[in-house]
């Protein structure tokens, strides 16, 4: 299978998301549309899009970046709780049909500010029953006509979605992504989901988890094809070795310098599973397999920022490309300052990744 490489864009109308240091533009249809075409024209396939109550529209924004590129593909992240099935199902399909099919979606089930838009869901074991409605549903409704289901959380009677999702030779409707660390979490994606997402955690760790959703797909009756597997990471890179080290170091020193200790930020982020494993890699030592940096997580860095890859782009390419060789097939990279990086590595580390040959060996495990 060929691996699919996508950046990140942050969707938000603050300057300074995780250092970058452009002050002007965020938020604006403009400098989106820059972020896009930099990514489209950069060899990437497309971007995974932020979402989070207070910032734009997460839909709203893959909307009308998909009409102003050409092959970009928006990976839309969005909350069931913020959608209901039935609508993100037509609205998704309709933007797949005007798009030519390059639709992807996230699925994001962590808590954001539920009560600012309305939803009453919080208990953890209620929202992942409810997202694994929600993947059901919004799947049957892109393939099937006349969809009845009966589900705790959604309803529906006789719905057909039209349009129906893009039909080409590869795929027949946009590939549904989804993370999360918890046993709840991975028998989602064990039954439901198309692709899941880790962080960055050491190889040993991400070999355990695709080993465990394995078999959670046998115990769950898996109906659909077998899961893919996905890395969402920070990616540090420079010519060197040297220059790398020196400025994810200088990047950690401001963090520390602007958000103090951990203790002093982030709060209730501490409790989920996934982040928590990142956090206790830290405990582990500071650099982890060949160049998995573990210190951000210290100072402010959460979820895909909390570890880091550094190193030169043919380190950065042996480290990514021993994540390959275990099975992940999804890649969603990212560093500030977001424009730049994404022409940096673009140019440097994806040529690497698209060779026949593996840069590096894998470490033993």
């Amino acid at each position: 299978m060929s691996p699919q490489f996508l950046w990140y864009i942050p969707n938000t109308v603050q300057p300074g998301h995780r250092g970058d240091d452009t002050t002007s533009g965020w938020g604006s249809i403009e400098y989106s549309t820059e972020l896009a075409r930099t990514a489209e024209d950069h060899g990437w396939s497309g971007a995974l899009l932020g979402t989070g109550w207070g910032r734009p529209d997460t839909f709203t924004l893959a909307t009308a970046l998909a009409a102003r590129t050409t092959t970009f593909k928006p990976l839309v992240a969005v909350r069931p709780g913020y959608w209901q099935p039935p609508n993100f199902a037509s609205a998704a399909a309709t933007l797949d049909q005007l798009s030519r099919g390059r639709v992807l979606v996230n699925i994001v089930s962590g808590l954001d500010s539920p009560a600012a838009y309305g939803d009453t869901t919080v208990d953890p074991a209620a929202r992942y029953a409810r997202t694994r409605e929600f993947l059901h549903l919004v799947r049957r409704l892109w393939t099937e006509e006349n969809v009845t289901f009966n589900g705790e959380h959604f309803q529906v009677t006789g719905s057909t979605v039209s349009p129906p999702p893009y039909v080409t030779d590869e795929r027949t409707r946009p590939t549904l992504y989804f993370g999360g660390a918890s046993e709840a979490a991975e028998r989602v994606s064990a039954a439901e989901a198309d692709v899941q997402l880790f962080w960055g955690e050491p190889l040993e760790g991400i070999a355990e988890r695709i080993a465990r959703l394995a078999e959670l797909s046998e115990q769950v009756g898996r109906r659909h094809e077998p899961l893919e597997y996905g890395l969402r990471i920070t990616t540090v890179v420079r010519d060197t070795t040297e220059e790398a080290w020196r400025a994810a170091e200088e990047k950690v020193a401001k963090m520390a310098a602007d958000a103090g200790e951990i203790g002093t930020w982030m709060g209730n982020r501490r409790t989920a599973v996934g982040q928590r494993r990142l956090l206790d890699l830290a405990e582990r030592g500071e650099v982890l397999d060949t160049c998995l940096y573990t210190t951000p997580g210290r100072f402010g860095g959460g979820g895909a920022a909390t570890t880091w890859l550094v190193g030169s782009p043919d380190e950065v390419a042996a480290a990514l490309n021993a994540y390959r060789a275990l099975g992940i097939t999804h890649f969603v990279l990212s560093d500030t300052p977001y424009k730049e990086e994404t022409r940096r590595i673009g140019d440097q580390v994806l040529p690497r990744l698209r060779e026949d040959r593996v840069v590096g060996a894998a470490p033993a495990l």
